[in-house]
């Protein structure tokens, strides 16, 4: 990348102007995971944790932030999605967040799915800090991006 567009001329931070730019269908996939140990997973996935269904809670935290991100995130253009999916599920580290965002615009949706993951993880965390407040959250990332004048992207495996 030859420079950073939400810098101007002269260094000073700007919002991107998309006017001038068509309208494709984009999608953006990241991720993320919260370790934790066995224990904790397992509470958190029969449904007995003290504050309720934390993978629900955490699904719908991370859908509502996709459409929040340029409340959090400064210079982010405000997107209207058409559709935000924010999946966890167990694995052996302990629960892995996927987030899964579109829409069609003149700009891509990965702040959106960076954000979905964050925050579905910081839920999960939330949620299950009164049973190990050891757990770390780790390797939030964006897996791939489709659309756009700059083309495809695909985290390499």
């Amino acid at each position: 990348m030859s420079r950073l567009t939400h810098l101007d001329a002269e260094g000073r931070a700007r919002m991107v102007d998309v006017s001038g730019k068509p309208e494709t269908a984009r999608e953006a996939v990241a991720a993320g995971l919260v370790r934790m140990s066995p224990a904790t997973r397992d509470l958190a996935l029969g449904g007995k944790a003290r504050k309720g269904d934390v993978v629900a809670a955490a699904e719908i935290a991370g859908i509502m932030a996709a459409k929040r991100t340029s409340e959090l995130i400064p210079l982010c253009h405000p997107l209207a999605l058409s559709k935000a999916e924010v999946r966890v599920v167990a694995n052996d580290a302990g629960l892995a967040v996927t987030a899964r965002v579109s829409t069609t615009g003149p700009t891509g949706v990965e702040m959106e799915a960076l954000t979905a993951v964050s925050v579905a993880c910081l839920t999960l965390y939330d949620m299950l800090k009164a049973a190990e407040r050891g757990m770390t959250i780790e390797a939030v990332r964006l897996l791939e991006k489709t659309g756009g004048a700059s083309g495809d992207w695909r985290r390499a495996p």
